[in-house]
């Protein structure tokens, strides 16, 4: 529905309020005409209220109003200040159910076209053609079963080239399936975690950006939980920088991006001390 028939809904919706008394549309025209009169000192006169009503209630058309001011008359009858405000800020009542915010988090640290989005923020409304199924504003689904099921509806499922860069990378997001994999990019920078790649040869103070090396790219990471590590699950497959007798676990060889420090091969000295518990402890506890 447009703006300004939605603007005629609601001034007769108000009317209907307003003067409880009066139960036609003649009526309602009648009391709004003396109203803005009074009121503003704004001449509509009952009749041109009726054939607001008619065009925009009675046969949903678009009302034949050319005057700016009647519209900002309108829009101030029902609280806005003028009918800008209106068509900014106003949302139907029941327009809450149909509107859905799906936010997806790219990642905290990227700055070019991939990059220089760190939060995607997509809001889905619909005004008439599409209503939320009511088992979905019963049961409350969660925010992916949600974008799943406006895919399904609207048609707009995009699929990505099903490629898998290893056992455990996952392919980009379809709907970013046309931008160049990561493994093309030039260069990459440490996020703290892992590594990302970038066209970009700067970002902003404080992150290095290096020239790309797919095997790090793709196989070097920090293990962010360290009480998972096991003799059994760790040994001879991770490596450790020890730094201010902090201990940081690593899935491959190489430097620690974060203080520049070579890794050594993980022990189970190391890994008892400062990760999960020795294999023969499991055991015995078994």
């Amino acid at each position: 529905m447009s703006k300004k028939k939605l603007l005629i809904h609601e001034v007769f919706k108000k009317a209907q309020e307003d003067f409880p008394n009066r139960n036609t549309k003649s009526g309602w025209a009648d009391e709004l005409s003396d109203y803005f009169e009074k009121t503003w000192n704004f001449m509509i006169n009952q009749r041109t209220f009726v054939r607001y009503y008619n065009a925009c209630i009675r046969d949903d058309r678009e009302p034949d109003i050319k005057d700016q001011e009647i519209f900002n008359k309108l829009s101030q009858y029902i609280g806005y200040e003028n009918f800008l405000e209106f068509s900014r800020t106003f949302v139907k009542e029941e327009e809450d159910t149909n509107r859905t915010t799906v936010k997806i988090k790219v990642d905290e640290h990227e700055e070019s076209l991939s990059e220089k989005i760190s939060n995607i923020i997509i809001n889905i409304t619909n005004e008439q053609h599409f209503k939320v199924p009511e088992f979905i504003k019963q049961n409350g689904l969660g925010i992916i079963e949600m974008a799943f099921i406006l895919c399904l509806v609207t048609g707009n499922v995009v699929f990505s080239g099903n490629k898998k860069i290893s056992g455990n990378y996952s392919s980009h997001l379809g709907f970013m399936s046309t931008m160049a994999p990561m493994t093309e990019k030039k260069y990459m920078y440490w996020n703290g975690e892992r590594y990302i790649g970038t066209d970009s040869s700067y970002i902003r103070p404080g992150i290095d950006i290096v020239a790309m090396d797919v095997h790090k790219l793709l196989h070097f990471r920090k293990i962010m939980r360290k009480d998972t590590l096991t003799e059994l699950n760790a040994l001879g497959k991770t490596w450790y920088s020890k730094y201010n007798n902090e201990v940081e676990f690593f899935t491959d060889d190489g430097v620690d991006p974060d203080n520049g420090r070579e890794l050594r091969k993980t022990s189970p000295v190391i890994i008892f001390k400062y990760a999960g518990k020795p294999y023969d402890s499991l055991v015995v506890e078994e």
